[in-house]
């Protein structure tokens, strides 16, 4: 089986996550990183001895503008310039910082390689605005496709399941959005709440995604760290949702993680504590989390309440954009299905 040759630009918070993700991916090749400086997490990959997910060696290459005497100076390999990466890969990742991916593209378009963008690059770098789940046709055969952010990301994959099952004509989310990752220290919000102007982006991305649905939103960002919580109350076109058959639908979703208070997921530090119990590399969960206890019927609607795990719950989607734009799979099910048994998405479900 020839594999499909990856290459990721940017090699930080979602970068590493994306390398390991493309890494247990039976049918691709992850040919290598580009940064542009000896970054802690490079400097960690190197300790490692250039190893990632399943002891793979990482190859590094240097973007334009990189001083390569600091990574001699630490003894980091390289094994050549971001252009050089590209001229050998089939499809780059483009985890680069928010504005970035628009140059690169350009890079991209002159070897002729196809790309897909993460959430933080603006809609118009890419042919395709991406979720594996629910517009996955969409994106077959695409050069460029973007991602949508982890909030958006996590919250398509809940509405789409009821959409799916029962017809959505409506949505209305809250979401109560962690301030920065881990380790960040350029943000300063303490001891304080504060709100963005409604709607949200998340709401209005998942009208561009689905515009079948009526979507709007309120954001609050919160000083802490471990993932977002989002609640949304979901409007059917026609009848009732009741508490019992949401709950089932989502059970049956294998990137949807339904959980309860008494089993000890009392919040989103939950999830990332449980994340390293299981031995999951950084802490990371793919999957977002639904609270049992959080679906609430109201008249016709449902309300329930999910956690969004931002540092890598993109990663599965980003990988269903490459299956989609190099043709690996013709649906969305095969596509999400490879994707989930390759990271092992799902296990506690069987």
């Amino acid at each position: 089986m020839k594999k499909i040759r990856v290459g990721i630009a940017g090699y930080g918070v979602i970068g590493q996550r994306l390398a390991d993700g493309v890494a247990l991916q039976e049918d691709m090749e992850l040919v290598g990183i580009a940064d542009i400086a000896p970054t802690l997490s490079i400097r960690a990959l190197h300790e490692a001895g250039m190893k990632g997910e399943g002891a793979q060696e990482y190859k590094l290459y240097l973007v334009e503008g990189a001083d390569k005497a600091a990574f001699d100076k630490l003894g980091i390999p390289v094994a050549g310039s971001m252009e050089d990466l590209v001229r050998g890969v089939d499809i780059m990742l483009d985890s680069a910082p928010g504005g970035i991916g628009l140059k690169n593209k350009q890079l991209y378009q002159k070897h002729g390689v196809k790309a897909v963008f993460q959430g933080g690059e603006k809609n118009e770098v890419a042919d395709v605005f991406f979720h594996g789940y629910a517009n996955f046709a969409a994106g077959l055969g695409a050069d460029y496709l973007k991602l949508t952010s982890c909030n958006t990301t996590g919250l398509i994959r809940a509405v789409d399941a009821l959409d799916k099952q029962f017809g959505l004509k409506k949505v209305a989310i809250t979401i109560i959005r962690r301030v920065a990752d881990p380790g960040d220290y350029h943000r300063g919000l303490t001891n304080a709440l504060q709100m963005d102007k409604a709607p949200s982006h998340q709401a209005v991305d998942l009208m561009t995604i689905m515009p079948h649905i009526e979507a709007t939103g309120i954001l609050v960002h919160t000083p802490v760290t471990h993932g977002h919580i989002i609640t949304v109350l979901a409007s059917p076109r026609d009848g009732k949702i009741t508490r019992q058959a949401a709950l089932e639908c989502f059970e049956q979703h294998p990137r949807i993680r339904v959980v309860s208070l008494e089993e000890g997921f009392l919040g989103n530090a939950s999830f990332f504590r449980y994340a390293r119990d299981l031995g999951n590399r950084r802490g990371d969960m793919y999957e977002i989390g639904l609270w049992r206890d959080a679906v609430v019927e109201s008249g016709d609607d449902i309300m329930f309440a999910i956690n969004i795990p931002q540092e890598a719950v993109t990663i599965p989607e980003t990988i269903d954009a490459i299956r989609a734009a190099l043709r690996l799979q013709e649906n969305g099910e095969e596509a999400t299905g490879a994707t989930n048994r390759y990271l092992n998405i799902g296990r506690f479900k069987r």
